[in-house]
């Protein structure tokens, strides 16, 4: 089977983990105590589905020549004790633009179908959301615990 292979390391030294590919490095939360300077595993996996869906939605808008100002994915993962495992994701997706909702909703579904992060975890996760417009008089990032009630 023909495919694409990424490759990832990740190290952890003198109470710090980070990870590496290509040219970049993610600091990670990879101590016992945590850290608030770097994503925890769990915010990782949600970060990378959320990078996925951004990439999927600008893909689809590039593929069919919609006009997309600006992206924002809001995630909340749940994870049970026993065995530990992210039980289910719920998500926005947030797309600023004035197509009108049927082309929004072919990128909902291209992300849906397309996305290499999503797929996998919707293969072994409950994956709900919704696609819908941004209001561009909250600041992107401001509102995501608007999700977490």
């Amino acid at each position: 089977m023909a495919g694409l292979d990424y490759f990832v390391t990740s190290t952890f030294a003198d109470g710090k983990g980070q990870a590496f590919c290509k040219d970049a490095a993610i600091p990670l939360d990879a101590a016992l105590e945590g850290r608030a300077d770097a994503f925890n595993p769990a915010e990782l996996l949600l970060a990378a589905l959320s990078a996925c869906m951004t990439k999927g939605a600008l893909r689809a808008a590039k593929m069919n020549n919609f006009d997309i100002r600006a992206v924002e994915v809001r995630l909340k993962g749940t994870r049970q004790d026993a065995p530990p495992r992210m039980v289910r994701i719920e998500y926005e997706l947030l797309v600023d633009t004035d197509e009108p909702d049927r082309r929004l909703n072919l990128i909902h579904q291209n992300v849906l179908k397309f996305g290499t992060v999503t797929s996998t975890v919707a293969a072994g996760t409950e994956l709900t959301g919704r696609i819908a417009r941004l209001n561009r008089k909250e600041t992107p990032g401001t509102s995501a615990a608007a999700i977490r009630t």
